[in-house]
């Protein structure tokens, strides 16, 4: 799907032929380091160094999420933008105006319904993924407003590649915001706010919080990487005490959902969680 564009997506595809003060851009140098307008003057449209060694750090199990999270903070990407054709209308007197093909930005659909936004670290992946497409230029961070901006609350680094990372909705606000981020399956905080709520159901013997189901991807060769994916993000295996009828277990999960969902820290620290039930 495409929507309209967030202004400053727009605003580096406009064709604006002087600046706010009406001087003419033609014949201005705008190269070097002290122009704030063109950051990537020398960008060969290859993907950033660090980011892929952080994610190479990743794949071979030596680093982690955080890593990975840490050096697109600092990284380019490139943003695809399609033309959509936008349809013919009623123009002056009656006379049918032409068509007309305004620049959208392009989103996903991730598999639990929620929008996501691709971007790429190269121009030559971005190229593979939609030949149509037109690269624009940007951090991460700026990547990760946008997205922002159209109500995606992940983004897919690089769709359709060798490996594909799924920047999780706290990462993606970390990044917007660019604050570091920590998963909430390692975050040392989480337990404090777990343990107050978990502590008000009697039944409740104990609480483990560990990475989720969902945590891990792959690679387009099928290896398993420990980071990445786009399913449940963070587990809490609780153990009850025996003799629980199955209504009064459903009944705790929802009330412990629900505890846990009115709990800014708590939302805005997961993205996704799974509850187990241990006797």
């Amino acid at each position: 799907m495409s929507r309209e564009l967030p202004a400053h997506i727009a605003a580096a595809l406009a064709g604006n032929t002087t600046d706010s003060a009406g001087r003419p851009w033609a014949g201005r140098d705008l190269s070097g380091d002290g122009n704030p307008l063109h950051n990537f003057d020398d960008d060969d449209g290859q993907a950033d160094p660090g980011y892929s060694a952080a994610v190479r750090a990743l794949i071979e199990g030596t680093g982690g999420e955080e890593q990975v999270i840490q050096a697109l903070a600092t990284a380019r990407v490139f943003i695809p933008i399609v033309a959509q054709l936008a349809a013919a209308g009623e123009g002056v007197d009656g006379i049918e105006a032409d068509k007309e093909a305004d620049m959208a930005l392009v989103t996903l659909r991730a598999p639990d319904g929620r929008a996501a936004l691709p971007v790429f670290t190269s121009a030559d992946r971005l190229a593979a993924w939609h030949p149509g497409a037109r690269p624009v230029a940007a951090y991460a961070a700026r990547a990760a407003l946008a997205g922002v901006a159209e109500k995606a609350e992940l983004l897919v680094v690089d769709p359709g590649a060798d490996f594909t990372f799924v920047v999780r909705r706290p990462a993606v606000w970390a990044l917007a915001q660019q604050e570091p981020w920590t998963p909430c399956y390692r975050d040392p905080g989480l337990r404090g706010i777990v343990a107050p709520i978990s502590a008000a159901e009697e039944a409740i013997l104990d609480v483990v919080l560990e990475p989720g189901s969902g945590v891990a991807a792959r690679t387009a060769g099928g290896s398993l990487v420990s980071g990445g994916g786009a399913g449940p993000e963070l587990k809490m295996s609780v153990r009850l005490q025996p003799g629980l009828s199955p209504t009064a277990v459903r009944d705790l999960v929802e009330r412990l959902r629900a505890s846990l969902q009115a709990r800014r820290e708590f939302v805005e620290r997961v993205d996704s969680l799974e509850i187990r039930i241990t006797r």
